[in-house]
């Protein structure tokens, strides 16, 4: 599907850049919208993710073959795109096809600074890593409408409090497709660390490898996007809309009973600063045992996505004392695989909220999805 006839939407480019060479100066000012952290992968782009994640399990898997993951990224890409059978292609404007590649980058560096820093027998291996990198890459495949099943749906983000769910669901029938059927009952579970549906305290699975496996995900999805360089703007004018769609923002408990959590993206942002602070540092530092570290591996001690994401939320404080919201002026390009998704998420929305009564409740504090 081309979508360059919309300026606002790009595909993703398929010459890859310059790969990344694990460099220890990260040069944030110069850092481009859709690269990474480092400023060296363009992380919205198939190609070049695939090849940074190809150069890394060389390194640390030298006799491992890549071709399982080779068709992961091929099909990951037709499945966002709209262009594998059965599925309509991405449409949530804040989960799109950047943030999943991007989450994919930082797990596999994960993975690769965790392979090199634990002894022999606790390591996680190959095919266990090429489990968890094929997992992250579907991760959010459960925000994707299926042609039939999901007839009566007009947006991905519909399913946001239970996509994590399809996405497991997705995972079951994908993986034996691509020789993996025997990865199916821990990928299925692992992947449910992305997210809030379960307890992630009684997950079970019999090698605790795996369950590292699940928290190396868990890590590399929310440091992935909280160290986006337009994080700020994205969640203002972007998850803010899903969580509408997704009935986060709005509850509606029942006929006629709205209850407001945000009442606007610049709402959401305000209480992005406590989210951090209570929710992802519980989850980063206690249920996921501190996984983030493995990235200090590859740079000399250093962690660039703690970095990136301090500077997001110092940054994000600076404009709430300041109420200047003219700071937050980045307008980063979308990667979507349905032309109209820009559009028909502002409908979505605005008929939405137009439902809502002026007298509703409004309730403080924040939501997790």
């Amino acid at each position: 599907m081309n979508n360059m006839s919309n300026p606002r939407i790009a595909m993703p480019a398929m010459t890859a850049p310059p790969k990344d060479k694990k460099k220890k100066q990260i040069l944030s000012q110069d850092r481009r919208n859709d690269y990474d952290v480092t400023n060296t992968v363009q992380v919205s782009s198939p190609a070049a993710v695939r090849d940074a994640v190809h150069e890394l399990i060389l390194e640390t898997f030298p006799s491992a073959s890549f071709d399982k993951l080779w068709l992961a990224f091929y099909d990951f890409e037709r499945l966002f795109t709209g262009k594998f059978p059965g599925y309509k292609g991405c449409d949530t404007t804040y989960h799109d096809m950047q943030h999943t590649l991007d989450m994919t980058l930082a797990l596999t560096r994960l993975v690769a600074g965790r392979e090199r820093s634990v002894e022999l027998p606790d390591r996680l291996g190959a095919e266990r890593a090429q489990m968890a990198i094929v997992t992250s890459l579907f991760h959010d495949s459960g925000y994707i409408r299926h042609e039939e099943r999901d007839s009566g749906f007009h947006n991905g983000a519909e399913f946001t409090l239970y996509h994590v769910s399809r996405s497991a669901d997705f995972l079951r029938r994908y993986l034996p497709e691509l020789g993996m059927s025997r990865d199916v009952p821990v990928s299925s579970m692992i992947v449910h660390f992305t997210g809030f549906e379960l307890d992630l305290d009684k997950i079970e699975l019999d090698d605790p490898r795996d369950i590292i496996c699940g928290h190396l995900l868990g890590t590399a999805d929310l440091i992935a996007q909280m160290a986006d360089r337009c994080y700020l703007e994205k969640c203002r004018d972007r998850l803010y809309n899903e969580f509408v769609l997704g009935g986060i923002a709005v509850e509606n408990a029942s006929p006629g009973e709205y209850t407001i959590r945000y009442k606007s993206g610049i709402d959401l942002l305000a209480k992005t600063p406590l989210f951090y602070q209570q929710v992802s540092r519980e989850r980063l530092q206690q249920k996921f045992n501190r996984a983030y570290r493995y990235i200090e591996v590859l740079y000399d001690g250093e962690n660039p996505y703690v970095d990136a994401m301090k500077n997001n939320m110092m940054h994000l404080v600076r404009v709430l004392k300041s109420s200047d919201w003219r700071l937050l002026r980045r307008s980063p390009p979308y990667f979507l695989g349905i032309r109209s998704a820009i559009q028909d998420v502002e409908k979505l929305v605005h008929a939405y909220l137009a439902k809502v009564p002026k007298t509703a409740q409004v309730t403080s504090g924040y939501a997790t999805a």
